[in-house]
Formats: C-alpha cells, structure tokens, sequence
C-alpha cells in the first residue's frame, strides 16, 4: 500500500478501504504524506466525494490520531456527557450563555472551544476579553473545576484530533473547504476526540454561515447524524438561520457584555430562540425531560431567578476572571471611537447581510485573518435593528466601536449600504429552520 495509489482510487472514483484511510491519516499526520500528496487527495475526495462507511472511517481515523479525552472522572456510571457544537456564524454567543444555563439545571458542561478565523467570531476569544479569565488551563484544573461548580470553559488545549488540524488548514489553501464530507468529518471527529457520548449541533444556515442554502445544511446535518449512528453517538442538528446577525452585538467584548445581559434576562427574541432550542436539545438528550415546553419553561426559570447568572460568575471567578466587570459591565475596555450610523430614509428593513457585517467586524480588529494575527476586543459593531423593523430617517441603525476614526467611518458608508431599507414591509426572518435527529 502506497499514498498514490490510494489517491490513484479516489481519483478514479472508488471507494477507499479503511485500512487505505487509515494510512493516509496516519501518515500525513506524523509527515511521512506530504502536503501535495494529501492535497491531491483531499481535491480528489471534493470532487468525488466519499460514501457513508468512508466518511465514518474518516472521522474515526482523524478522532484518534491525537488524544482522546476522557471525562469518565467528572461523572458518575449513570451519567452522560452532551456536547454542543455550532458550524459558526456572526455574533454567535449561544456557547457563553448555554453552557453556565446548563449548568444551572444540574448537567455537566466541560466545553473546549476554537478561537475565531475569518468573518466568524471565537468563543475563547471572546472568553479572553474578560479580564483575567484564563482558557489555557491544566487539565486536571479543567475536570477540577467541572466537578465543583459544574461548568468549566476551556480553549483546545489537548492535542485534539491533529489530522483534522491540518486537513483543514489545507483545505483552506487549496479551495476545498465546501466539501460536505470532508466539513462533516472534521466536526465530529473533534466532538469524538472531546468525550461527548451524545451531541446537539447548532447547524447554522444563510449569508453569515458557511452553509448557504437549507438544502446544503440538511445534507451537511444528515450526514453528522449518519455518523453519529454508526459511531454510537445520539446527534440532534438544529438548523438555525444566519441570515443576520444574531443578537445585536458583534465583537468579543460586546458580544460578552449581550451574554451577561442575556442572563440576567434582557433577551433578543432571535438569540432566546437559538438558546431555548438547544437547551432543551440537551436536556432531552441528557434524559432530564422529555417534554418541550416544560424544558423551556425550567430554562426561563433559572435565567429568571438567577441561576444561570450566578453561575456565569462562578464560572469567571474560578478561572481567574475579574467579576467586578460581570457584575458591572461599564467595567469593560471600551474602543476610543463609537459612532453611530443614522438611517438617511425611512422604510423597511429588507436585509442585513451576516457576512458582510462579520467582514466589517473583522476589519476594524474584532477578528483575524490569519491565526497569529492580534485580536482587538474593544471593536466591534451593535446593529440596532433586526430585518423586517419599520425605519424612520434619523433612527441610529448601528454603532461602530473603534479604535481608529478613519475606519470607523469607512465602515459607516460600508453599512448604509449592507443595511437595506425600502418602503415595502418584509417579513421578520425564521430563527429556528428545522430540527433533524
């Protein structure tokens, strides 16, 4: 057995074996499949694609090339571990607020993040921009405090399926991310490789995610859930729309600020729906209860009486965080420049684009285009309307949060026209598209 000939079958359309999958994720992660021989075959595998046993093999291989984490010692013989994942979009801070929301009701949340590359912001980069709060901590810390207080949230500080590290970034250079197969395998093998028995996806669709279509996403969650089955692991996909932003901030402290404001009740409708969805996802999973509406009611409940508020600050505490600035968010670092933009007519919100909003975002330092590039958590954007709003001329549309002038107000012209305002009424966008098992 040989990389080329393996590349050879794909190339060709047939259907590789698992010990050929084997070799070649093994190889190329210890260096003996060089980077053009894995991109001849990953270009070959967009292409042609791969069938389901193909693709679960795949995602196995990439799970158990590095280490497996096991979080046998935060729970008892009885109980399960449930993760959450989302596929990623602009103004994402679902993660920060349900994982303490969670915790709340009595499961136990041990959550290892990514960090934000390109127009989608990062759940640790956020974290970060809490000051003092560390996300590279021990693992044995990480478990600790996941056993004391029930919650912990963690950068992937584990070497965590290390084929998929550099499939992906491959993938990224040679222009084969669009591939359902290949985006399928690299998020379950990571929720594989991360301990999760069952996992609920938050599988986000439109301008601001990287499926664009529904129809793309369905195919993308089908195949997660296929493999779940065939890895022994109950998948949920929630499919969400991401259309627009979602919430009204966009930026890591800001973003940070909703969430805390998220839990001690001021709620965004679009952003309660995603939170109350997925929730009761996960608690369904977990066996808390079978029943949708007392699910969410109990989720309300704990945000209304505190719970998950405090149990946000309990988080930040034990992780070094200063929970001065939680309990008083003018604590924050603000950027030098706010500006707001003004509506120059009156109308309807027809559109927002997700996208462009998180490129805008990105651009004035809120995000990287690179990995080593520094993240500014300052900047950012607040879209002051949701799509299908009536408008008048002089209402503020948005603030822009910078730290350069000039920029801010290159990105003023930039969302006077990514906001669409006519006089024809619109339709508030669907949060919740459909939910797959």
């Amino acid at each position: 057995m040989n990389i080329l000939e393996i590349i050879a079958k794909k190339r060709d359309k047939k259907e590789l074996t698992k010990e050929e999958i084997h070799y070649f994720i093994d190889g190329y992660t210890n260096g003996q499949v060089e980077d053009y021989q894995a991109a001849a075959l990953i270009m070959a595998i967009y292409l042609n694609g791969m069938n389901d046993r193909e693709i679960t093999d795949l995602t196995l291989e990439m799970a158990n090339s590095g280490e497996v984490l096991d979080l046998s010692k935060i729970t008892n013989s009885q109980e399960i571990i449930v993760d959450k994942h989302s596929t990623g979009g602009v103004g994402d801070k679902v993660s920060i607020i349900l994982c303490p929301l969670i915790a709340s009701m009595g499961i136990k949340v041990a959550k290892m993040s990514g960090r934000g590359l390109g127009f989608t912001g990062g759940t640790v980069d956020k974290l970060e921009s809490i000051p003092g709060y560390k996300t590279n901590i021990e693992m044995e810390t990480f478990i600790e405090n996941v056993k004391n207080i029930g919650v912990s949230m963690i950068s992937q500080t584990l070497n965590l399926a290390p084929a998929d590290k550099k499939i992906y970034a491959l993938r990224n250079s040679i222009s084969c991310v669009e591939s359902i197969p290949l985006i399928a395998s690299s998020i379950m093998s990571k929720k594989i490789a991360s301990g999760a028995d069952k996992i609920v996806l938050d599988v986000t669709v439109g301008s601001g995610a990287f499926m664009k279509t529904i129809e793309d996403a369905r195919k993308l969650a089908r195949q997660m859930i296929r493999i779940g089955k065939l890895t022994n692991r109950e998948t949920v996909c929630v499919l969400t729309n991401m259309d627009e932003p979602l919430g009204y901030s966009v930026g890591n402290n800001l973003e940070v600020i909703e969430a805390i404001e998220f839990l001690k009740g001021n709620m965004p409708e679009d952003l309660k729906q995603v939170v109350l969805e997925l929730a009761n996802n996960i608690m369904k999973l977990y066996g808390k209860n079978t029943d949708d509406d007392v699910n969410k009611k109990n989720i309300l409940e704990n945000i209304k009486n505190g719970k998950a508020y405090r149990k946000f600050v309990e988080m930040v505490k034990i992780q070094g965080g200063d929970i001065s600035v939680i309990e008083d968010i003018s604590k924050f670092h603000k950027s030098s420049v706010i500006k707001e933009v003004i509506a120059t007519k009156s109308g309807y919100v027809q559109s927002i684009n997700a996208e462009e909003i998180g490129r805008m975002a990105c651009s004035l330092g809120a995000g990287r285009v690179k990995k080593t590039d520094d993240i500014d958590n300052t900047v950012g954007l607040i879209i002051k309307t949701k799509v299908g709003e009536q408008i008048k001329e002089g209402d503020i549309l948005a603030e822009i949060h910078a730290n350069d002038l000039g920029k801010a107000e290159e990105i003023e012209k930039q969302l006077l026209q990514t906001i669409v305002i006519n006089k024809n009424p619109k339709k508030e966008i669907k949060t919740i598209l459909e939910i797959m098992v």
